[in-house]
């Protein structure tokens, strides 16, 4: 997973350890140290579709903590044919209760800046009830998307 992206374990954050989350599919979170290693993110396209299908990943959720509540989040989806998603409610969801399951200080909710990298800046809130394997509520504000 590293080497996709051309991280070392240097640039990983120690407090949100690398794991497989769940919201409805499998996402896999990478919890980056810094804004400029997430904002520095590239990857293979062809590489990373193989990667992901193989391992039965939607999408991979690289992440920067700004505060205990603020993130900013990419996330790859070459498993459905996109570089990558703006505004991923799934992916947001399997990490919040991630975040609860570490017992990360999140104070009952977070929010994620997302897509702002790619010029897409998308908003998403999620509500964290303190109940093991209680309902993550997502919510948010992403572009409108226009019919083509």
């Amino acid at each position: 997973m590293l080497a996709l992206f051309g991280y070392a374990a240097g640039d990983i954050n120690p407090a949100i350890p690398p794991a497989l989350i769940h919201g409805g599919s499998d996402h896999f979170v990478l919890a980056l140290n810094s804004r400029g290693a997430l904002a520095a993110m590239a990857y293979d396209f062809k590489e990373g579709q193989a990667f992901m299908r193989r391992e039965g990943l939607v999408t991979i959720l690289l992440a920067f903590a700004e505060t205990p509540r603020l993130f900013h989040t990419r996330n790859p989806f070459a498993s459905g044919g996109v570089y990558e998603d703006p505004a991923t409610g799934a992916s947001t969801a399997a990490f919040a209760g991630y975040l609860r399951d570490l017992g990360w200080p999140h104070g009952g909710s977070i929010d994620i800046v997302q897509g702002e990298d790619m010029g897409v800046r998308s908003r998403l809130h999620a509500d964290i009830p303190p109940e093991p394997g209680s309902s993550i509520k997502v919510s948010g504000k992403a572009r409108l998307m226009e019919a083509g």
